[in-house]
């Protein structure tokens, strides 16, 4: 039977440690509000991840890591049809557009940054389906988790932070009225500079997230910067009523340490058994 749980009870970080640890070959699914990554791992390295929202072909991972052109992507995808990614990198070594390092690099890259996601996730519900791997047709890698977890706690602290800075998205932003603080006078990135150009106390921090195309860590980011320049001010978005307090609200409980303890060494004994 896979492995089952809840991402409240049992964080990607634990789970990528248990996976490491254990040398697990299987795959890891987790499955989030409207969206599912899969992860495949070999002997506890990481080989294969996939996000079910995106395009997540050969072709297309090349083209976003700069190692196909516009034109070249558009081309390929006509003439590729249904051949498989296997088939498709034989072609482009073989025709000279680029060699199994900057496929092997890309795809690296691609695989790291899905999983990277994950640390960031408070909610969902993941099962890990041990000898499950990729199809044949897939290009695998192996990438050592230790590093991927190194990184993902500190994504996750940073999270943390900026949630603290930054905990509500329906929020709005204002350019500051204070002496000095014109925008122009700054150097920002074109990324940055697309999310300034949306700022209005009538849009909110979460439409301008959907409308860049920014994940919540990444708008979080670029506002926390504008906010510690002091460019922008956080508002109540036009319209809004103000937020109403309820009197005694009791915290909800925290979690016993030797509880958790306990259940991730369970844990750890049920995954090297299966």
């Amino acid at each position: 039977m896979a492995l089952k749980g809840n991402l409240r009870d049992f964080t990607i970080t634990q789970l990528l440690n248990l996976i490491n640890l254990a040398r697990k070959t299987g795959t890891l699914v987790v499955e989030g509000t409207g969206e599912v990554v899969t992860v495949s791992f070999r002997d506890g390295k990481l080989a294969y991840a996939q996000l079910t929202r995106e395009d997540n072909s050969l072709i297309s991972v090349l083209h976003r890591s700069n190692k196909l052109s516009a034109a070249q992507h558009r081309a390929l995808k006509e003439r590729a049809g249904n051949m498989s990614d296997k088939e498709l990198g034989l072609l482009l070594i073989n025709a000279n557009y680029i060699n199994q390092q900057d496929i092997l690099s890309s795809l690296s890259a691609y695989f790291v940054s899905v999983v990277n996601r994950l640390f960031t996730w408070v909610e969902g519900f993941f099962r890990f389906e041990n000898d499950v791997l990729p199809p044949d047709d897939k290009i695998t890698v192996r990438i050592s988790l230790e590093n991927i977890i190194i990184e993902g706690s500190r994504r996750l602290r940073e999270w943390e932070h900026l949630q603290d800075e930054i905990p509500n998205l329906d929020m709005a932003l204002k350019f500051a009225e204070r002496p000095g603080a014109n925008i122009r006078n700054f150097n920002l990135s074109v990324e940055e500079w697309r999310v300034v150009s949306y700022i209005s106390p009538k849009n909110t921090i979460g439409q301008i997230a959907r409308t860049t195309k920014k994940s919540d860590i990444e708008i979080r980011r670029i506002i926390y910067g504008l906010l510690q320049a002091g460019l922008v001010e956080i508002i109540r978005p036009v319209g809004m009523p103000p937020p109403i307090t309820s009197p005694g609200r009791v915290p909800p409980p925290q979690a016993n340490p030797e509880e958790q303890r306990s259940l991730i060494n369970r844990l750890i004994t049920r995954i090297r058994s299966i």
